[in-house]
């Protein structure tokens, strides 16, 4: 992950096999640093904040990568995926719908992630 590019890059190797765009915490809230993927879910909802996600995989901590904002009912927030690209997120990092899905699919537990 490169917070300033707001791009998720996915690596085999020094090959990167995909790139996604991304929000990212603003005021520098999402963490950098090497962690690992760990607890996953399909879907949650957050009744103190209002919003929820999709496809959620935990990197640290509360820290996750998920699709962009749900409301009450599942629905995603429009305005939140307009964002997408820019650092708007409490330390989270939102993707696209087929982004998180294929991260919440495809990375196994205790996949490195370095966020830099």
């Amino acid at each position: 992950m490169r917070l300033k590019d707001q791009v998720v890059l996915v690596r085999s190797g020094d090959k990167v096999i995909y790139a996604m765009t991304a929000s990212t915490g603003q005021n520098g809230k999402t963490p950098k640093g090497d962690f690992k993927t760990g607890t996953r879910g399909q879907s949650y909802y957050d009744q103190s904040a209002k919003q929820g996600g999709k496809y959620w995989v935990q990197f640290k901590g509360d820290y996750r990568f998920q699709t962009v904002p749900t409301d009450a009912n599942g629905n995603y927030i429009d305005s939140e995926a307009r964002n997408l690209g820019t650092a708007v997120t409490n330390g989270s990092i939102f993707l696209t719908v087929p982004d998180a899905q294929w991260l919440f699919e495809q990375l196994p537990d205790n996949t490195p992630v370095h966020i830099a």
